[in-house]
């Protein structure tokens, strides 16, 4: 087996969402950022919001003109 060549374990690192929640998840980073998490997705809050990423619903509402 080779020596150091696995990537730093970091039990307690913590991945962030925008919508505030926070969650220990194990990784191998010390933290992240997530847009979409469990506590603010429409399925499984059960709110009708749409998620716009980088302006996709507005180009498509000006494509068909809706």
């Amino acid at each position: 087996m080779k020596k150091d060549i696995h990537p730093q374990y970091f039990a307690d690192a913590v991945t962030k969402c925008a919508c505030g929640a926070e969650f220990p998840i194990p990784s191998g980073q010390k933290s992240t950022q997530i847009e979409v998490c469990s506590k603010c997705h429409p399925f499984y809050t059960g709110n009708d919001r749409i998620i716009d990423t980088e302006g996709r619903v507005e180009k498509f509402r000006k494509k068909f003109k809706l």
